[in-house]
C-alpha cells in the first residue's frame, strides 16, 4: 500500500556506541553495552529491509528494548528511575522539520494489525513515557501532543481503510459500508484538525493528504447510503446522496492534484492513480445513473435540495489500538551488572554528551516500485 498511504519521512537516529569508558568496572557491564550496541543495530537495519516482517520487528525491538529498560527503571520495579539514566542522550532527526500490488487475506490482515499495534504504540508513549521526557517536546516536534495525536488518529484510519476494502469485497450490507466509511472520513477529519495550528510549511502536504481522504470516505459513506435509500424505497433522496458523493469525489480529485503539487516531508503518494480510487468514481455514476433510471418510470419522487444528514454509526469493524507495552528488562540486568557501571568514575569531559558534529544521516528508504494495479483486492 506504499501508493496509498502517505508516509512522513522515517526518523533517522545519530550512531550510539554505548562505551562508557571508566564508568564500565567489569565484564558483565562490559557486555551489556555490547549487546545494547548489536541490538540497536539489528533493529535499525530492519526499518529499510524488505524482508522484513511484523514478527522480525517485534523480536528486534523487544530485545533492544529489553536491554534498554536497565537504563531506564529500578531494577528492584519501584518508582525509582535507574542510576544511568542520564549516562546517554540520544538525537534523532524531526519528521516535519528537518504500492504494494494486490494483498492476500494473510496480508491484509497484517496490514490491520501492524496499523493497530502502531496506533497503540502512540498511545502509550503519549500516556506513559512523553510526559517524563527530561526535556519536554518542543513546539511542532515529533514528541509533541498534537503530532503524537494525529500519528494515532492516522494509524486507526488507514486500519479502518483495510476493513472497509474487505466489508466491499465479501458484499457487506451497504449501511455497514457507509457507517464505516463515515467513521473513517470523522478519523481523517479529526487527525486534520489536530494539525491545524502548526506552521503550515511544515503540515501543509500531510493536511492535504489527511483531507483528500476525508473528502474520499464521505464520498463513499453518501454513495453506500444512496444504495440504502435506494432499497427503502426513497428514491428522491438515494439521487441525493448520490450527488453528494459525486460532488465530493471530485473535490478528492482536486485534493489529490493539490497534494502531488503541495511541498513538504515525505514521498508523494499518487492516490488518484489507485484502482481503489478510481473504481468510486464509477460506481457513484453507475448508482446515480441507475436511481435516475428508477425514479423515472416508477417512484417520480422530489429530490431533496439539502443532501441528507449523515448520522451513521458502525456497529461493527471499529478499529481500537492494540495496548502496548515495553518488554520486561531483560534477565542480563542484575544488581552485579548495574553495580559494574560506576558513575563516580565518569570522565569530566563526557563524549556521552551530544555534540554538534554528531550528524544524525536521513534513513535510506527502500524504493518499492508498484506493480500492476489491481485495486488491492484481499483474496
Amino acid at each position: 500500500m506504499t501508493h496509498w498511504f502517505h508516509r512522513n519521512p522515517l526518523k533517522a537516529t545519530a550512531p550510539v556506541s554505548f562505551n562508557y569508558y571508566g564508568v564500565v568496572t567489569g565484564p558483565s557491564a562490559s557486555k551489556m553495552c555490547n549487546d545494547l550496541r548489536s541490538s540497536r543495530a539489528r533493529l535499525l537495519e530492519l526499518f529499510t529491509d524488505v524482508s522484513c516482517n511484523p514478527e522480525m520487528m517485534k523480536n528486534a525491538a523487544d530485545s533492544y528494548f529489553s536491554l534498554l529498560q536497565g537504563f531506564i527503571n529500578s531494577l528492584d520495579e519501584s518508582t525509582q528511575e535507574s542510576k544511568l539514566r542520564y549516562i546517554q542522550n540520544f538525537k534523532w532527526t524531526d519528521t516535519l522539520q528537518g504500492q504494494v500490488p494486490s494483498i492476500t487475506e494473510d496480508e491484509a490482515k497484517e496490514v490491520h494489525r501492524s496499523l493497530k499495534i502502531a496506533a497503540g504504540i502512540f498511545k502509550h508513549l503519549k500516556e506513559s513515557h512523553i510526559p517524563k521526557l527530561i526535556t519536554p517536546a518542543e513546539k511542532g516536534r515529533d514528541l509533541e501532543s498534537r503530532l503524537i495525536e494525529a500519528y494515532l488518529i492516522q494509524c486507526q484510519a488507514e486500519a479502518q481503510e483495510v476493513t472497509i476494502a474487505r466489508a466491499i469485497e465479501l458484499k457487506h450490507a451497504p449501511g455497514l459500508i457507509a457507517a464505516l466509511a463515515y467513521e473513517t472520513a470523522n478519523f481523517y477529519q479529526k487527525a486534520d484538525h489536530t494539525l491545524s495550528s502548526l506552521e503550515p510549511a511544515y503540515s501543509a502536504k500531510w493536511r492535504k493528504y489527511l483531507h483528500l481522504k476525508m473528502c474520499f470516505y464521505t464520498a463513499y459513506a453518501y454513495c453506500y447510503h444512496g444504495q440504502t435509500l435506494l432499497a427503502s424505497d426513497k428514491c428522491g433522496e438515494a439521487i441525493r446522496s448520490l450527488q453528494e458523493a459525486e460532488k465530493l469525489y471530485a473535490k478528492a480529485e482536486a485534493l489529490c492534484k493539490e497534494y502531488g503539487e503541495t511541498k513538504g516531508p515525505g514521498p508523494t503518494v499518487k492516490p488518484s492513480g489507485h484502482l481503489f480510487f478510481r473504481k468510486l468514481g464509477n460506481l457513484v455514476k453507475n448508482t446515480l445513473e441507475k436511481c435516475q433510471r428508477e425514479n423515472g418510470f416508477i417512484y417520480f419522487q422530489k429530490i431533496p435540495t439539502e443532501a441528507p444528514q449523515l448520522e451513521l454509526k458502525a456497529n461493527y469493524g471499529l478499529v481500537e489500538p492494540v495496548p502496548f507495552e515495553f518488554p520486561p528488562t531483560s534477565a542480563q540486568w542484575t544488581p552485579e551488572t548495574l553495580a559494574a557501571f560506576d558513575l563516580t568514575k565518569r570522565p569530566k569531559d563526557d563524549s556521552t554528551k551530544s555534540k554538534p558534529e554528531d550528524e544524525v544521516k536521513p534513513v535510506k528508504e527502500p524504493d518499492i516500485k508498484p506493480q500492476k494495479d489491481t485495486g488491492c483486492y484481499i483474496s
